[in-house]
């Protein structure tokens, strides 16, 4: 699969610290890739009431990425009690 990184997700990214987490990310986004569906990932889950909408739990912390045909536009990677919160509606078709 393609992958598009946000703006929101660069930035995301740049206030970590944990370097074995930056690790973790990495080896998620490799993953991500080589998959041919989200669903083949262990840890994605579609999210309710969004329907191109998908979340990746990395221990406290959830990605969240919107997947439309055969790109996958990776958007925010925060903490889990925030990114429920701030993890927006896009057009869902």
């Amino acid at each position: 699969m393609k992958i598009v990184y946000l703006k929101s997700f660069l930035n995301d990214i740049k206030k970590l610290r944990d370097k074995d987490l930056k690790a973790k990310i990495k080896k998620l986004i490799l993953s991500i890739e080589k998959a041919e569906r989200l669903e083949d990932l262990s840890n994605a889950k579609k999210m309710k009431g969004y329907s191109i909408a998908y979340r990746i739990r990395i221990g406290n912390y959830r990605m969240g990425i919107y997947k439309e045909t055969e790109i996958v536009e990776i958007a925010r990677f925060l903490r889990r009690s925030d990114i429920y919160k701030v993890f927006s509606k896009k057009n869902d078709k």
